[in-house]
Order: structure tokens, then C-alpha cells, then sequence
């Protein structure tokens, strides 16, 4: 029987100011990842991505392009869903928040909040980042030149952008009153935020004090209006953050068996300059509205381009598809999830991806597959050899062994989100698989006569790495959705769809799948091009 117990994940919800760039797909490829391990580990998935649409910078925007902000936001929106489909991006569901339904449930819980007293209207004065979204306290600001009339505005700490100073009517979230109750939700709930680092800069900013927040903008008409007075659109954060429920059915009584279901969240992925919003004003919001915190948001670090985030307000952001044109859909994924500790922030080149695309890719695994599958058509008739003429030897044992505790080994790390240690797991059994053909050298074992003990070991040495193949492709399943499939097929096996719970239906879970001896002795083999074609290190560029 497997365990169809629910995991809601999340990624943040990406603003629609420009095409996606490597540092957006970073996430929702990790989170990919992610969800396709706990569907072969028996978990009903629930994966959410989507965007946010609204604000004054959409707005903006769309009047700098001579039309409205919904033609724009529906002229940018397939920039994200295609890229999706190109890195083979499993999410189960896809939210807007121009979307009714999400507008809806903003209005509900934004009404609930002001009918309890936790929004009331008042005078925001103070500084705005038009790029982020943002206000920033003085606090915050570098304010040693802006000291007169006519100085230059300081700039925004993320982007880097002047900020704006307004003045206006808002109408504010107590976000003040739920400070304590924040630091003893912390305390009692040490795996709310990860890692550490982020955990800890969190609680220092939440301990020097919170002020209310505002949570509406009178001059911007993009956006969802507030059900009691219609003159004040949300603050775009405010709404976008609702996402994460509405998505699920929170505010639609047919879909409240869903809701429940669901909710709270397993978990939130987001970047870790967006913390404050996910780890402070988001559970303030959850608590004031009576509603379960998500179980554990994580926030990764920046990718690095010649040491500088990588991000749209700076210009420096890449577009995915050169890329993935060059390194393939899986070499792309592989190399993001193996080279970039995640948590932390990690910097990115050409030349590495090259030299970790050749080395783990085209040398180790995508070698060892199509020498693998040449011997057994060479000296097998291309099919899997029986191993049980040869079942009593302890031929293999390494291999076996390496197989044995995989799935405790690359569990943990999922469970960590090590996905550089899951992979590198993985990767043991491949390169035990590579010494072990080396070592037993079939090609001299073929020339014994028919009948010996060297042709039975023959056979054995031939299934047991061929037996492990299949066992790194269901562990790579999650990263290299793409390879993994095709060398299943070439196994003779069918090809293992972990892109939704559905697709795998009553198929076992990962820790069961992985035991050895699954594959069948007759089992048709194809040869099929290389996995991986190993590319010019010199061409890098």
C-alpha cells in the first residue's frame, strides 16, 4: 500500500516585469525536483507556481507600452509556461493572481482582517522601491547624502534603484501587535525557517522592533480593490502572498474539503531577499486570520554571475534558453542542482557547467550506459543475462552494497534539500558501476569457452551492473526526468512518469522500486545515441 499522504509545495510566485531569467528557473527546477522525489516516494504532490500581476510596476509598464496592464500581463505570462515546459516542470497547478478566483479569497481574508481591527486606516509617509514592490525604513537606507532639498534619493539596498519618498492615505496591517507572538513562534518551532543563517537574521530583524504595514495604495488602480472601500487597491505584496491558499480553494466553499486538505503548506521555496514578507508578515497575516502556519519555509541563496546576483532590476539576469539549447533540458537541471549548494549562494560559470556536464554526464553515467549496453549486444544477444547461474559467488558485492543504502542516503538529503548530496550519492553507485566493469572485464570473460565459470561470470557481472543502471535512473528520476526515462526504455522497462501522482498511479514507492533484482533476465536492450555528447571544453564561452 502507499502512502498518499499530501505534500503541498510551493515555489514564490514570480512578477511579471520581464521574461524569466536563470535565477527564477533556479527555484522552480529545484522545486521540481523536488515534488517528482516525494510522488515516487508515495506522497500525493500538490506542486504550485505561478504570477504575480499586480502593482504600480505592471502598471507602469503597460502605459510605457501603449496598452492596458491586462493585455500586458497576458502578453508576458507565456514566457513562464513555455520555459516551464522546456525544463520539464511538473506543476500541478498554476496560479495568477489576476485570476477571480485568487482576487476573491484576497478580498475575504483582507475583509476578515479589517472586521477584527487588524487593518485600520492611516498616513504612510516614507520611502518606496517602484521595482520591488517595497517600502523601506530609514533604518534600512544609507541616508547620509539625502540630508537636504534636491539631494539625491538614496537607493533601494536590493536593487540598487533611487527610491521614491511618498506621502499618502493607506490603510495598515497591525503587523506591531504580533512581534512577540513571532519570536515564540520561532523559539517553539526551530524547522520553521532554513537554513539557519536565515532563521537567525529573521529573529535579529523581527527583535529590533516591527512597525504596522502598509497594505494599500490609493494612486495605483491595478490591483484588487478593498471590499470596503473600493478608492484603494492591495499592496502587491499583500496579495500576492494569499496566493499560496487561494490556490487550493481557501474563500470557495465547493472546494473546502481541498482546502483542508491541503493546508498548511509541507513547505515554501523563496529567495532569500524576499524572507521578510514569507517569514514575517506572512504568518502574522495566517495567525491574525486564524488560519495553521505552512510547516517550514526555506529560502536559497543567489546565483552569481563574476560575483554579483543575478536578478532583473540589475540588467545582469540570463535567459535560460541558450542554455538548455547547448546543455540539454536535463544537462541544464543536473548541473544547477549539483553545483550550487542550495541554501546558500552559489556562483555560476560556463566553463564549470561544461566541465560538470563532461565529467558527470557524458564520462560517467551516459559512458557507462552505452558501453554497458554494447557489451550485452556484443556478448548477449542483447538481452539481460540470467544471473542466476552464478547467484552463489557474491559476485558483485560492492555493488550491492552501495545499492543497498542508497535510499536511506539520498532521502536524507531530499529531506535536507542537499540536492548536490543526493546527487552525489547517486553518483557513487555510477562510478562503483564503472570500476566494476573495469575490474571484471567482460570483454576478456566473453573469450572463455561456453559453459565455463568465466562465460557464468560473464553473465553475472553483465546483469549486476546492468541492474544497477536501472537503480541510479529511478534516483536520478527527479533530476534527469528526461534521461532517466530513456534508459528505462532501453532496458526494456516501462518508462516511469513522476511528473504528476496520477501519472504513477499504484506504482511503488522509490525505496521499493530500487531494491535489487528488479530487473528481469530476458529483458530487451537498445543500444539508442548517446545519452550525453560530450562537448568541446575549448568552445565554452
Amino acid at each position: 500500500m502507499t502512502d498518499k499522504r499530501s505534500f503541498y509545495l510551493t515555489t514564490p510566485i514570480y512578477y511579471v516585469n520581464a521574461a524569466p531569467h536563470l535565477g527564477t528557473a533556479y527555484t522552480t527546477v529545484a522545486a521540481d525536483a523536488l515534488a517528482r522525489y516525494q510522488r515516487m516516494n508515495g506522497r500525493d504532490v500538490l506542486f504550485l507556481t505561478g504570477l504575480d500581476e499586480h502593482g504600480q510596476k505592471v502598471e507602469e509598464a503597460a502605459t510605457a507600452n501603449n496598452c492596458s496592464p491586462r493585455e500586458w500581463v497576458d502578453r508576458l505570462a507565456p514566457a513562464f509556461t513555455e520555459l516551464w515546459e522546456q525544463l520539464a516542470i511538473s506543476n500541478d497547478r498554476w496560479v495568477r493572481t489576476t485570476d477571480p478566483e485568487h482576487e476573491h479569497a484576497v478580498q475575504m481574508l483582507a475583509q476578515q482582517l479589517y472586521d477584527t481591527g487588524d487593518i485600520y486606516p492611516g498616513t504612510y509617509e516614507g520611502w518606496y522601491c517602484v521595482p520591488d514592490e517595497a517600502y523601506w525604513a530609514e533604518s534600512d537606507l544609507d541616508l547620509h547624502e539625502h540630508n537636504a532639498d534636491g539631494a539625491p534619493a538614496p537607493l533601494c539596498p536590493d536593487c540598487g534603484r533611487p527610491l521614491r519618498y511618498v506621502e499618502e492615505q493607506n490603510y495598515f496591517f497591525r503587523l506591531s501587535k504580533y512581534q512577540d507572538w513571532l519570536l515564540n513562534y520561532y523559539e517553539q518551532h526551530p524547522d520553521f525557517i532554513g537554513p539557519d543563517t536565515r532563521r537567525n537574521e529573521v529573529i535579529s530583524f523581527v527583535s529590533g522592533g516591527l512597525k504596522d504595514l502598509s497594505i494599500s495604495r490609493a494612486n495605483v488602480k491595478w490591483g484588487v480593490p478593498l471590499p470596503w472601500d473600493a478608492d484603494h487597491t492591495m499592496y502587491v505584496w499583500f496579495d500576492a502572498l494569499i496566493n499560496y491558499i487561494s490556490a487550493i480553494g481557501y474563500g470557495n466553499k465547493q472546494r473546502f474539503a481541498e482546502f483542508t486538505r491541503r493546508w498548511p503548506a509541507n513547505l515554501h521555496f523563496v529567495g532569500k531577499d524576499i524572507i521578510r514578507f514569507h517569514c514575517v508578515i506572512w504568518p502574522a497575516m495566517l495567525h491574525a486570520a486564524r488560519l495553521p502556519l505552512p510547516e517550514r519555509i526555506f529560502a536559497h541563496g543567489f546565483l552569481l554571475a563574476k560575483g554579483e546576483k543575478m536578478s532583473k532590476s540589475k540588467g545582469n539576469a540570463t535567459a535560460p534558453a541558450a542554455l538548455i539549447e547547448r546543455f540539454g533540458v536535463d544537462g541544464y537541471r543536473y548541473y544547477f542542482l549539483r553545483d550550487v549548494s542550495f541554501g546558500t549562494d552559489g556562483s555560476i560559470s560556463d566553463e564549470a557547467m561544461v566541465q560538470r556536464y563532461n565529467g558527470d554526464l557524458a564520462n560517467d553515467w551516459g559512458n557507462l550506459c552505452s558501453r554497458l549496453f554494447n557489451m550485452v549486444h556484443k556478448y548477449c544477444g542483447g538481452v539481460v543475462p540470467d544471473p542466476s547461474v552464478c547467484a552463489d559467488t557474491g559476485e558483485g558485492a560492492e555493488l550491492r552494497e552501495i545499492a543497498a543504502g542508497l535510499y536511506a542516503r539520498v532521502d536524507a538529503a531530499f529531506e535536507a534539500l542537499d540536492y548536490a548530496g543526493a546527487l552525489e550519492a547517486i553518483w557513487d553507485l555510477v562510478k562503483a558501476a564503472n570500476r566494476y566493469l573495469e575490474n571484471s572485464a567482460p570483454w576478456t570473460l566473453a573469450k572463455a569457452e561456453e559453459g565455463s565459470a568465466e562465460r557464468a561470470r560473464l553473465a553475472a557481472v553483465l546483469y549486476g551492473a546492468l541492474e544497477a543502471v536501472r537503480i541510479v535512473a529511478l534516483f536520478a528520476a527527479p533530476v534527469l526526468p528526461l534521461t532517466s526515462s530513456e534508459v528505462l526504455c532501453r532496458l526494456g522497462l516501462p518508462a516511469l512518469d513522476c511528473s504528476s501522482t496520477a501519472a504513477l498511479g499504484d506504482t511503488a514507492p522509490l525505496e521499493q522500486l530500487t531494491a535489487w533484482g528488479g530487473l528481469p533476465a530476458g529483458s530487451p536492450i537498445t543500444i539508442g545515441e548517446p545519452l550525453f555528447p560530450r562537448l568541446d571544453q575549448s568552445a565554452t564561452r
